[in-house]
């Protein structure tokens, strides 16, 4: 009898075994085919809401995310909320760098923002817990963006919807500006305010024919008072530039920036599809160049400096190189 005991659980063990490696196993295929799914399915631009978007018609406030491709790995991420009955409960914007096959991470004051998506889906949320505060800063009343939004098909209910285009609020050297853009009677309208200032700056400015693509801040001058870089995009894919510069933590002014086109430097085989950025404490732009109106493998890159002008200060190139793609 004891022999036979020693017999069933010697062969009772790898049962068990051969049992729970094809449970893991099969556990991890569902799992892979889950990824795969959300991986093949990899176009995630369109429209993606929370749940009290399905009750919008009984008065409830809803909040979406809209989401754009900006670039190969590059995703435009706008949150928009209900705007018909009172002011936007949230507004957000950002450009997201792909980090896998279904995130997306950004960083935001200084904290990384994840986007991650699933087959029908995007959920918001802090790369680390403790910096969850940062999303209520976009939202009011206690609200926040991190959620889980579902992917819906076809237009967002235009009735309700929050009709700014473009916002974004940045922070540097304790001067914190507000850009955003809307459309107002067919025009589209940039306005830039900015607050810790003593003598607080605002503008509007009309754009037409343009879109807000980004902003950025950084002390370009390294004159311990920030400048603030607006960049849009015109209908034939060509980048414009709106600077301005803090004056002594007291006031705010313009930049000058010369069009491109204008700009016989470096406007040689210009045909647009540029983009700028601010980088190492220069504008950087970089566009690809056109022989006899033909796209070339060459990009030039063209690196500005902020300097003292006779009336305010401009942007004045500094370097131009280019390279292959």
């Amino acid at each position: 009898m004891t022999n036979l005991k020693k017999i069933l659980f010697v062969t009772t063990i790898p049962l068990l075994v051969f049992s729970c490696n094809t449970e893991t196993k099969k556990q991890e295929k569902e799992e892979n085919q889950t990824e795969q799914k959300a991986a093949e399915n990899n176009n995630f631009e369109g429209n993606y809401v929370n749940n009290s978007y399905n009750q919008r018609k009984e008065g409830y406030d809803w909040v979406a995310v809209i989401v754009s491709k900006e670039s190969d790995n590059q995703l435009k991420i706008a949150v928009r909320s209900r705007a018909d009955k009172k002011k936007p409960t949230c507004t957000f914007d950002v450009i997201a760098q792909k980090f896998d096959e279904n995130t997306y991470t950004s960083v935001v004051q200084d904290k990384k923002v994840m986007f991650r998506f699933s087959e029908n889906g995007i959920a918001i949320e802090t790369e680390k817990k403790k910096d969850s505060g940062i999303l209520n800063f976009y939202c009011s009343g206690g609200a926040s963006i991190a959620d889980t939004y579902t992917k819906i098909n076809g237009p967002l209910d235009e009735t309700q919807i929050d009709k700014t285009k473009f916002s974004k609020v940045l922070n540097l050297q304790d001067v914190g500006f507000n850009i955003s853009s809307t459309e107002k009677n067919g025009a589209t309208q940039l306005s830039i305010s900015t607050f810790g200032l003593p003598n607080d700056f605002n503008e509007t400015l009309n754009i037409n024919n343009q879109i807000v693509i980004n902003a950025e801040v950084d002390d370009l001058d390294a004159d311990s008072s920030p400048e603030l870089v607006v960049f849009t995009k015109d209908s034939s894919n060509k980048e414009n530039v709106y600077a301005y510069s803090v004056n002594n933590k007291k006031s705010m002014s313009s930049v000058y920036f010369q069009p491109t086109v204008e700009n016989n430097k470096i406007n040689v085989g210009y045909k647009g599809q540029d983009r700028f950025t601010l980088m190492e404490g220069n504008l950087v732009q970089r566009f690809p160049v056109f022989e006899n109106n033909v796209e070339t493998k060459k990009i030039r890159q063209v690196a500005y400096k902020l300097l003292k002008g006779e009336a305010s200060k401009k942007f004045e190139v500094n370097k131009q190189t280019e390279y292959e793609k």
